[in-house]
């Protein structure tokens, strides 16, 4: 199993943990830990031996640790997920295909198009395919929709694989940090649409993806995965389109593989991400 702990920091933390685990005569197989010592913060992540009393191994662990912590025993690390896309393709395909053979780390509980396009993609994986055109639609009646579709599922995250649509602060705070993006730009450079036409004009040598959680400030939120790659003078916008759709794609897939394996940790608007 897994065990997940962010408290406030202080003397004696990784001894009163492994003391309750040991009385347990449970096995720690790997064990990560980290201080930030700025903000006097503590995170962990433990894999041990299965076992069958975890509330009682929770009710302990907050017995000995700081009032403040946050306590989360995994048991069953595979998730759900429900993916959000509009036209593009690319990381809704890599995702299906990890779901498929079984190495996505969660399980695609349906997804979820504001065009009919991708429709067909996902029937030939058999997974279920919901059309909410945010068109004819006010914002707040196109979310409503999405929400009651979304609750159809008991899902851990919601995965917006190009999901080019800005969500209210009422939708977001419904799945506070659940969210995750990706998007087209090395964060915080080029914010909102058109990234690649931005950097383009730019005339930028690197470009790169961000993924991150969603909040309530535009592609600002939490950052879990980043990576770029150089580009030159030879590269059109349309270039950087195409290359940019390839490190999009191994962003989401590297901050999936990272979130849904309980090796990200949020602490304000940043990460502690255990690789």
């Amino acid at each position: 199993m897994v065990i997940v702990i962010q408290c406030k920091d202080k003397v004696g933390l990784v001894a009163s943990i492994t003391t309750v685990l040991m009385r347990k005569d449970i096995n720690i197989i790997s064990m990560r830990e980290f201080v930030n010592t700025e903000e006097v913060r503590f995170f962990v992540r433990i894999e041990t031996t299965e076992s069958s009393d975890v509330a009682l191994i929770e009710a302990e662990l907050q017995a000995v640790l700081p009032n403040d912590a946050a306590i989360t025993i995994n048991p069953l690390p595979d998730k759900k997920i429900v993916v959000l896309v509009t036209k593009e393709y690319h990381c809704l395909s890599d995702i299906l295909i990890r779901n498929y053979f079984s190495t996505l780390g969660a399980t695609v509980q349906c997804v979820i198009g504001n065009h009919a396009i991708l429709e067909e993609l996902c029937n030939k994986f058999n997974v279920p395919f919901y059309y909410i055109s945010h068109e004819g639609n006010s914002k707040e009646a196109f979310e409503e929709k999405l929400i009651s579709t979304i609750r159809q599922y008991q899902s851990d995250y919601l995965v917006l694989a190009k999901f080019m649509r800005i969500l209210s602060p009422q939708f977001v705070a419904l799945f506070a940090g659940r969210i995750i993006n990706i998007h087209h730009s090395f964060l915080p450079a080029f914010i909102g649409a058109h990234p690649y036409r931005q950097a383009y004009e730019r005339g930028v040598k690197m470009i790169g993806a961000t993924a991150h959680f969603v909040t309530n400030d535009l592609d600002e939120g939490p950052i879990i995965v980043q990576q770029i790659i150089p580009v030159n003078h030879a590269f059109t916008a349309a270039d950087m389109i195409k290359a940019g759709r390839e490190i999009e794609t191994a962003v989401l897939a590297k901050a999936l593989q990272l979130v849904l394996d309980d090796r990200v940790f949020v602490y304000k608007n940043k990460t502690v991400v255990f690789e």
